[in-house]
């Protein structure tokens, strides 16, 4: 099978590995997913990430983070931009989400940024993502 969306089931393993309450969700390696990961884990929605070289292909351990309910931290995770629906935000149409509680995740120019980030370069991008 071939996956035309490799973004979405990173997303899909992160809200299964929550719900079923799990330590740790394993997912294959792209570099757009750690650049994701790493947002997600300087925003405080999981705990950590590692990037475990196998052969034949790598894979990326994301270490997801729970509150003292042993609710995950990330109550939400979607995916805005999709490959038959692909979202464009300029500079001045930046989403904000929950008012700035929860953070969306732009491909830009340069690089993958968080929406705060995007609005201080005031740069725009595709939103490939919602998370609070």
């Amino acid at each position: 099978m071939v996956m035309t969306d490799p973004i979405a089931d990173l997303l899909t393993r992160i809200r299964n590995g929550l719900r079923a309450g799990h330590e740790k969700t394993d997912a294959p390696y792209s570099k757009i997913k750690e650049e994701i990961v790493k947002i997600l884990k300087d925003e405080g929605f999981i705990s950590n990430y590692r990037v475990i070289d196998e052969k034949p292909a790598s894979t990326l351990r994301v270490y997801l983070k729970y509150g003292p309910d042993k609710a995950g931290v990330l109550r939400r995770i979607e995916r805005v931009s999709r490959p038959g629906r692909r979202v464009y935000a300029d500079k001045e149409g930046i989403p904000r989400v929950i008012g700035g509680l929860g953070v969306a995740v732009l491909s830009t120019s340069q690089g993958i940024l968080t929406d705060r980030e995007c609005r201080k370069r005031e740069i725009g991008g595709e939103v490939l993502l919602r998370a609070w």
